[in-house]
């Protein structure tokens, strides 16, 4: 049995704490959030104990940590936590700077503490397929890949201005899925975006909609599509294209039911948001982490996944404030 500290008592950490109390090798062992409210409300629920940061760090019986709390407080727990030899499972991203995610990181290494990064799309059963049938030769060599990511509503603007951008929290999921998918790292990003859903976000100094292309080594050239607003539901779809076929993810929709009459063709709209839509890659992800602790696997998506996605993110903010390509560095 493995006993594990959860940082963060939000909505991620309501998710990450019922799935590890879930499952049988886990025991939600601490709760570790400054909002003293919401870390009770989710320790009563599961019979645990609140801890300080320190606490946690220094509780020998404590084997790994789960990272769901604020963004700026990433890095400083991994190091934490790899200084402590805890195994690490942090949501992304590591930091908001490439820097500060090589310092981290070098901690990590000098450490040999195994780190994964919280991008649970690629344990989505639908995705991973689709990759899987990709390696495996199905449709030949890629050419096109198109991910298409759209939020059926924006999220608040108090969420949007410490967000990081579209880019870094929106769209950094869909850069890592086409590392993912495709098997490398792409050259260069050109992107191009515009505020159409909410004026606020502008204000705010964002973006809501937005193109990006990524190049690839291979040839390959993927397409990521995102908006902040959907009016038929959280939109996830994936199209690859090879030079012998195509593979597809369509929509995960809230039943399978179909209506077939003279009045047309009626079908249930996509599954609302992420929470109901990558239920199940959660679950996975946590399976993963768990194979990882007993060390029966390796991390999936490591730092390096994580430091590569950022790159590209910011490669991406670059290229839509100057309207130009942008040649993206290759990570040491």
């Amino acid at each position: 049995m493995f006993n594990i500290a959860l940082f963060g008592a939000g909505r991620i950490g309501r998710v990450h704490g019922a799935n590890i109390a879930s499952h049988p090798e886990t025991r939600l062992a601490a709760i570790i959030d400054p909002d003293k409210k919401a870390a009770m409300k989710l320790a009563s629920k599961y019979n645990t104990r609140l801890m300080s940061v320190s606490e946690a760090m220094e509780n020998p019986a404590i084997h790994a940590v789960c990272i769901a709390s604020a963004t700026d407080t990433h890095a400083d727990l991994i190091e934490r936590s790899a200084m402590a030899d805890k195994a690490i499972l942090c949501e992304k991203p590591i930091a908001l700077n490439p820097t500060r995610i090589r310092q981290c990181l070098d901690i990590v290494h000098q450490r040999n503490m195994p780190l994964l990064v919280g991008f649970n799309r690629r344990h989505d059963p639908h995705f991973a397929l689709l990759q899987q049938r990709y390696a495996q030769g199905a449709i030949g060599k890629a050419e096109s890949l198109i991910i298409t990511s759209r939020d059926p509503l924006p999220p608040p603007i108090e969420y949007v201005k410490v967000s990081g951008g579209l880019f870094r929290d929106m769209a950094i999921h869909d850069f890592d899925m086409a590392c993912f998918i495709l098997g490398e790292s792409p050259v260069s990003v050109m992107a191009r975006g515009q505020c159409m859903v909410d004026p606020e976000i502008g204000k705010a100094g964002d973006i809501d909609t937005a193109i990006s292309v990524l190049t690839f080594p291979g040839g390959a050239m993927a397409t990521i599509i995102n908006s902040r607003r959907s009016a038929c539901g959280y939109d996830q779809r994936i199209e690859l294209h090879g030079s012998e076929g195509t593979l597809t993810v369509t929509n995960v929709r809230e039943n399978q039911v179909q209506l077939w009459n003279e009045s047309g063709f009626q079908q249930a709209r996509p599954e609302y948001f992420f929470l109901e839509r990558y239920k199940k890659s959660y679950q996975a992800q946590w399976q993963h982490f768990v194979e990882v602790l007993a060390n029966q696997a390796s991390p999936c998506c490591n730092g390096h996944d994580g430091e590569q996605a950022l790159i590209i993110a910011d490669g991406a903010a670059e290229s839509l404030r100057t309207g130009q390509p942008v040649t993206l560095p290759r990570l040491r």
